[in-house]
């Protein structure tokens, strides 16, 4: 018990030291604080976006769901490859607009692309209704971790009171930079921790290849779909693929880290990098499917790696994979709590408050922020009860409704912004309805998918039938994508486009 408690408060300290040091290389100004200058390198660029990646949600959710719903989060490894291929296809645009309009958030981009106060609002809205429960589901996830480890010695309150208060010192202190730092600690952890688990669990039952004989034997519609109870059919499986990467893609979290980057040659790296990291999800494989020979009821399935670890691992090893886990909901939470915060003060503080506002009362109300937001979702951890994954899918569901507009803003001159601002609109209201309303999502298929349907057809429609007057904005935005594309990509260029930039005399996208 006390290795046990004195790894947990090296786990605490480590990140609080961290992030003293990165404040020594901090700068007074938003820009610094939010987006380290646009200056962030390659390994603190794969690390802290791997990280944020990864959450509770991958570390204690994934092993619960192969627990108790079979083969269906098998699909964690196709998403990883969609998450990649959007941060380089998507992301490499985000970043080459932010970096020439000096965007900060969501709303930037597409409230200046749209010309549009109300759709700026409105993504600022979704932004944050959507994270917060995200949020929560990082500190119950980390506080499960705690409360195990301690022999629950710490409660449940007190581990989550723990997590976010370190939290908020460090982010406080040293912004996006401190949190870079110390995700490349995470990173490493997290992706060890989940494939060490995995392995050694597993020896309980015999090895990798003796647990599957007996899943086979004792168990078999845990090995196939749609799982033992018969919900997680292939439409499910689709919708976690589609859900999961675009929602987590577009939360304002990964946006910052878009805006952050030091050079667009860093984005062509990343599908591979996260693909690759995509195989620590072997280790969940095996801790879930063990979960069911050696633990087979227990009650609550976002417990049970952790419930292993502490029956079959020597002690200071489960402690160790435990505050790997920690990791995983740390390195979400703390980029949640600082990209809220970032929201609030620009979208909303800087825009309609005190436009004159100096950059230290930026910095100032941003750090007011993400204290009060972490004390909101730490009160909805402790009082909104719900499954990790169930809880996440459902948040991920509303801000994968962004992408529409925004592929529409990096791509399509045609798009409109009463189109944006309606197909947000219905796409939300579809997710609301059918997760927490009198509909249900028919098929199998998850609200979120039902949503982006709607969300594309009334966007794609209307646009083809509205017209843009703000003809400057647009030609604005023509002239950086024709840029955009004669740095990075020349070969996508019309011939009689090569020598000369964009003119009314043609038509470039």
């Amino acid at each position: 018990m006390t290795g046990s408690l004195l790894i947990i408060a090296a786990f605490m300290i480590i990140p609080l030291m961290v992030g003293v040091l990165s404040a020594r290389q901090s700068q007074e100004t938003s820009e610094d604080f939010f987006v380290q200058g646009r200056a962030m390198g390659s390994i603190a660029v794969f690390f802290t976006v791997a990280a944020t990646w990864w959450s509770a949600f991958a570390f204690l959710g994934s092993n619960a769901t192969f627990y108790t719903n079979g083969p269906v989060f098998l699909t964690a490894l196709a998403w990883n490859l969609l998450f990649g291929f959007m941060y380089y296809w998507i992301g490499k645009r985000v970043w080459f607009l932010g970096k020439r309009f000096n965007y900060l958030t969501p709303s930037d981009l597409i409230g200046d692309f749209y010309n549009s106060e109300a759709l700026r609002i409105t993504v600022a809205a979704i932004t944050l209704i959507f994270t917060v429960p995200y949020l929560q589901i990082q500190l119950t996830g980390g506080a499960y971790l705690i409360e195990v480890a301690s022999g629950g010695l710490i409660p449940f309150w007190l581990a989550a009171l723990l997590f976010y208060f370190i939290i908020i010192i460090y982010v406080w202190i040293g912004g996006i930079r401190a949190i870079a730092w110390t995700d490349v600690i995470y990173g490493a952890l997290l992706f060890f921790g989940m494939m060490y688990a995995g392995y050694y669990i597993s020896t309980q039952v015999g090895g990798p290849t003796a647990l599957f004989s007996q899943l086979q034997q004792s168990s078999p519609e845990h090995l196939t779909m749609p799982g033992p109870n018969g919900t997680m059919g292939y439409p499910m499986w689709f919708s976690l693929f589609a859900i999961t990467a675009i929602g987590a893609f577009m939360g304002p979290q990964i946006w910052l880290r878009m805006y952050s980057v030091k050079h667009g040659k860093l984005f062509n790296l990343m599908p591979f990098l996260l693909g690759l990291a995509a195989f620590a999800y072997v280790g969940s494989v095996l801790s879930g499917y063990s979960g069911v020979l050696l633990e087979p009821n227990v009650e609550n399935p976002d417990q049970i790696l952790p419930i292993m670890l502490m029956e079959y691992a020597p002690y200071l090893l489960a402690s160790l994979i435990m505050a790997a886990g920690a990791s995983a909901a740390m390195s979400t939470a703390n980029s949640q709590i600082h990209a809220v915060p970032t929201v609030v003060t620009m979208d909303i503080y800087k825009r309609y408050v005190n436009r004159e506002a100096s950059q230290a009362r930026i910095v100032y109300i941003g750090r007011l922020s993400l204290v009060g937001f972490s004390l909101a979702a730490y009160i909805m951890a402790l009082t909104v009860p719900g499954v990790l994954v169930t809880i996440g899918i459902a948040a991920l569901a509303g801000t994968a409704q962004l992408v529409i507009p925004t592929i529409g803003a990096i791509t399509w001159k045609k798009a409109h912004p009463t189109a944006a601002l309606a197909g947000l609109w219905g796409g939300v209201a579809c997710v609301l309805l059918m997760t927490f309303g009198p509909l249900s999502a028919p098929f199998g298929y998850h609200a979120g998918i039902w949503g982006l349907m709607l969300n594309t057809v009334l966007f794609v429609g209307l646009s083809h039938v509205l017209h843009r007057r703000d003809t400057v904005v647009v030609e604005r935005f023509t002239q950086a994508r024709y840029d955009y594309d004669a740095e990075y990509h020349p070969e996508r260029l019309p011939a009689y486009a090569q020598e000369t930039p964009p003119t009314d005399s043609y038509n470039y996208r």
